[in-house]
């Protein structure tokens, strides 16, 4: 459009009088007042006709992606763009006779441009975000991560970009100036640094997933993950408090990922009783004919004392002192009854690791150690299984003459009688 083919109105307000000064600033009101409104109503057509068609092809495509990109604005945002060319292309026409203010709104408007494809570049990824967390591959992985950092990318260019328009520079210029204030820019920017690349590694070795329940005591978190950003990890707690971790703590200190535990077929439970050393004894026939009325046992025992018959009447042992030879112990025999009640428990996973064991004895006793996995790896049902297996056993202890440690009343913490030091079992 030539630029000349404005002065009919500046014409038109000296005919009527006005000053040539005031005509020119009257002449420039009323291009710019015409541009916006052409601008507007630009903006206004090009919009409805880009809703009605993003609204028939979302309802007409099987994916919703679509959806996704019209509940995000992106559409209303592409409408956008057409105006502002029009703007461009208009000023030169609007202010012939104002060279700087040309200059300045050329600027303004080219600045408006940049923000306007940083924000259609943020609503798109939004989107792209938004569409992959409801694909199940993607659901547990970081994705806020990785749309942060195209954002950061997107975010530097647009800036250096407006700086450039400013200053009247190119980027290249830019650039060199940048690497001169790298030192100022890695302090300001250390924490989103160090997230990249932590973000980076957590994805690549697969560390974290969101839904991972996982315990970092450093930070006092112990529950799922519920966010993975590029400066921070939030893990909602199992009392429903919200805990932030930064993300490269993840890969600089040491933290517990339950996920191994939630994808195998079982909870571990590996807890043990602490048997006093005083209450284990060789077991008498009356004793062994009293623990055959037990049924897990019953055929074990039977079994068993018949082997240890034979075994001593083969090497002619003297049974007067029941050390000789081959005999129960109520320990042993208490243990075997331990194993059986575990393999019969309908809450026990048979086919992982299942052990009683007897570990190293203590000043408190003989611990005895029971290591199986719960079939149910839910946290209640876990607790409700562990407890009602210890119920059991607790109770069971006094059948085999065992007993189980426990700090005299006058010794327990609390009391004036406690000194501090544990008491060894005589």
């Amino acid at each position: 459009m030539n630029p000349e083919s404005n002065h009919w109105l500046f014409d038109y307000f000296v005919e009527l009088g006005v000053s040539e000064s005031a005509a020119s600033y009257l002449n420039l009101a009323t291009l710019f007042l015409a541009m916006i409104l052409i601008a507007i109503l630009a903006d206004f057509i090009i919009w409805r006709v880009l809703r009605v068609v993003s609204t028939r092809m979302a309802r007409s495509t099987k994916t919703n992606f679509d959806d996704i990109l019209i509940s995000n604005r992106v559409p209303r945002k592409l409408a956008h763009i057409i105006p502002l060319m029009l703007i461009i292309e208009l000023t030169p026409w609007v202010f012939t006779d104002f060279e700087y203010a040309e200059e300045l709104f050329t600027k303004a408007v080219l600045i408006l441009a940049v923000i306007l494809v940083i924000q259609i570049a943020k609503y798109s990824l939004l989107s792209i975000r938004d569409y992959l967390k409801q694909l199940p591959r993607f659901r547990d992985k970081p994705i806020d991560s990785f749309i942060q950092v195209f954002m950061i990318f997107a975010s530097i260019a647009g800036i250096m970009t407006i700086f450039a328009i400013i200053t009247e520079t190119t980027i290249w210029k830019f650039f060199t100036a940048l690497g001169a204030a790298s030192a100022v820019i890695l302090l300001i920017f250390r924490d989103s640094i160090l997230g990249l690349v932590a973000s980076i590694q957590v994805s690549a070795n697969d560390m974290v997933r969101i839904g991972d329940w996982i315990s970092f005591e450093k930070y006092g978190a112990d529950g799922d993950v519920i966010e993975i950003n590029l400066a921070t990890v939030k893990v909602q707690n199992w009392d429903k408090t919200i805990t932030t971790i930064p993300t490269y703590a993840l890969i600089s200190d040491s933290f517990k990922n339950w996920r191994g535990m939630q994808d195998s077929g079982g909870r571990r439970i590996k807890r043990a009783l602490i048997l006093k050393q005083e209450s284990v004894h060789f077991l008498t026939d009356t004793e062994v004919d009293e623990l055959k009325k037990i049924d897990l046992i019953r055929k074990y025992l039977g079994d068993r004392v018949q082997k240890i018959e034979q075994y001593n009447q083969d090497r002619k042992v003297n049974r007067e002192l029941m050390i000789n030879g081959r005999n129960l112990t109520n320990l042993g025999v208490f243990r075997k009854y331990v194993e059986t009640y575990l393999e019969n428990h309908t809450a026990i996973n048979k086919e992982m690791t299942m052990m009683t064991r007897q570990l190293a004895p203590t000043p408190q006793g003989i611990p005895l150690e029971i290591y199986v996995f719960s079939k149910d790896k839910r946290w209640q049902n876990y607790e409700f299984i562990m407890a009602d297996i210890f119920d059991h056993f607790i109770s069971a202890v006094p059948y085999f003459g065992l007993e189980i440690f426990e700090l005299p009343s006058s010794l327990q913490p609390g009391n004036s009688g406690f000194t501090g030091v544990t008491p060894k079992t005589v």
